[in-house]
């Protein structure tokens, strides 16, 4: 993965600054309400959800257990059909492919899908480098990149600005990349729609190279799938002589067939729709019929590392449906720039630190931006189970350290800076091992317990600065059990 977004600081310190933008949480509040109660009555109308996302579930798993297999399948399939499939190790990699595949077809402009994979490897910025411009035609996509700014969401990548926002940034800043915004452009949305509709037309109609994602590939027949809202999509896809696409190694699966249960699951839990208005699928090339030249480059950076975590690698199974942002109380409060990646949120939490390591501030804080409510996991519609990760790699941060790759292993290297709570863990462990000193430890804290402090003194300052410090019952557990239940000791 590219490095983390220049200049930003670990998750506490730009989360803090975040929550003193009150237009900013209103913004959020508003679109993740709204967003979460409608993906909630889409859900409700189908009464096999937990079996689907079961079957969701084990279809991903498989699929991971046997990447090799599939892969190698996937890439005779879009071979066999015309396409050419490169493979690529690091975000590096990708973009030298792509910007080469570019040069050589003499363009300078190119437009683009919405994707994920190209922001995470900064392909945008690599092109600009060679020359070469790439266009976001995706709404939301468009909005950022006039805006010089940076996605905040998976799904609505703008979801950080009101319509006012737009409206004004449509005015000053379209006509600069080409067709210009109606001079007294309102900011209903159907208007603001109508702007953006008629600046990409004509880049649609002169581009001669498109670049995409996927949000799968299908291994027994070399099938690509990108499912959107907005059309864009489809022009993308289909007008250019030369199609590109960047697509994660995890994307693939078996059979057309598993694409039923994905087809259910993905728009329901991002739009909240039964089907998305478009689903594009092309395999290789055909005369007369779509772009001339189909290139596939298989991105790993990162990913064989995370296959090797028995405990992260379910990361992996994530469609990009953003489900788990918009009901998530630390995202809705922070927002997605906090995450200092591409990808934020409670998927943003397990998967950043697990692609790029934690060897610097902004990775290491992201396991601990969560407060372990669960909500993202009972929404999650392939079942990842993102509070087991996060306590997992913050198991792995404090014992181990930052993760450095070796091949396909994950070798850890002692950490620093943990001293404090490594010692806190360790007295927990003795104490919880020895019932007697834990009933002990309860009655004395319950008897003192009008004199303990509001705030933590020393290292656990910075736990009660942003928190309550849990008050002490006046009587503990043990002993309101021995009470009440006849003299039986609780085990």
């Amino acid at each position: 993965m590219s490095g983390t977004f220049v200049g930003m600081p670990a998750f506490p310190e730009a989360a803090r600054e975040a929550m003193r933008d009150a237009t900013l949480r209103g913004n959020l509040r508003h679109a993740t309400h709204t967003i979460r109660a409608k993906r909630a009555a889409a859900v409700a109308e189908l009464s096999d959800w937990a079996e689907l996302r079961e079957a969701g579930r084990r279809i991903k798993d498989h699929t991971l257990a046997h990447l090799d297999r599939y892969l190698l399948q996937l890439e005779e399939a879009v071979t066999a059909a015309g396409g050419t499939v490169h493979w690529a190790a690091d975000a590096a990699e990708a973009n030298r492919v792509v910007a080469d595949l570019v040069r050589a077809t003499g363009e300078t402009e190119v437009v683009k899908v919405k994707s994920m994979a190209t922001q995470e490897t900064g392909l945008n910025e690599a092109l600009a480098a060679e020359g070469v411009h790439a266009y976001e035609t995706d709404l939301a996509e468009l909005i950022v990149q006039l805006g010089e700014d940076r996605p905040s969401h998976i799904l609505v990548p703008a979801i950080h600005r009101n319509r006012e926002e737009i409206r004004d940034l449509f005015r000053a800043e379209m006509g600069r990349w080409g067709r210009p915004a109606p001079r007294e452009l309102s900011d209903r949305p159907a208007d603001l729609a109508e702007a953006a509709r008629l600046h990409l037309r004509e880049k649609f109609l002169n581009a001669k190279v498109g670049i995409s994602g996927a949000n799968f590939m299908v291994a027994e027949t070399g099938t690509l799938v990108v499912v959107e809202s907005e059309g864009n999509g489809r022009m993308c896809l289909t007008l250019p002589q030369t199609l590109i696409s960047v697509v994660g190694i995890e994307k693939v699966v078996p059979t057309a067939r598993d694409l039923e249960v994905f087809l259910q699951t993905l728009p329901r839990s991002s739009t909240a729709e039964r089907m998305n208005p478009y689903t594009s699928m092309w395999t290789g090339t055909a005369d007369e019929d779509g772009p001339r030249a189909f290139h596939l480059v298989l991105l790993d950076n990162g990913r064989t590392d995370t296959l090797a975590d028995e405990v992260g690698r379910q990361a992996l199974r994530c469609i990009r449906c953003s489900a788990c942002l918009n009901v998530c109380p630390v995202y809705e409060r922070a927002g997605g720039h906090a995450y200092g990646s591409v990808y934020p949120g409670p998927i943003g939490a397990i998967l950043s630190p697990q692609l790029r390591g934690t060897d610097n501030p902004v990775d290491a804080s992201l396991p601990y931006a969560s407060s372990l409510c669960g909500a993202c996991y009972e929404v999650c519609p392939v079942a990842i189970d993102i509070p087991e990760v996060l306590v997992h790699l913050r198991e792995r941060t404090v014992q181990g350290g930052a993760a450095t790759r070796a091949g396909t292993r994950v070798v850890l290297r002692p950490a620093r800076g943990h001293a404090a709570e490594r010692a806190a863990m360790r007295a927990a462990r003795w104490v919880l091992a020895r019932p007697g000193a834990l009933r002990t430890g309860q009655r004395l804290a319950s008897r003192t317990r009008r004199l303990h402090p509001s705030r933590l003194p020393g290292p656990g300052r910075a736990w009660t600065a942003a928190r309550d410090l849990p008050a002490v019952p006046a009587e503990p557990f043990r002993d309101w059990w021995l009470r009440t239940r006849g003299g039986k000791d609780a085990r």
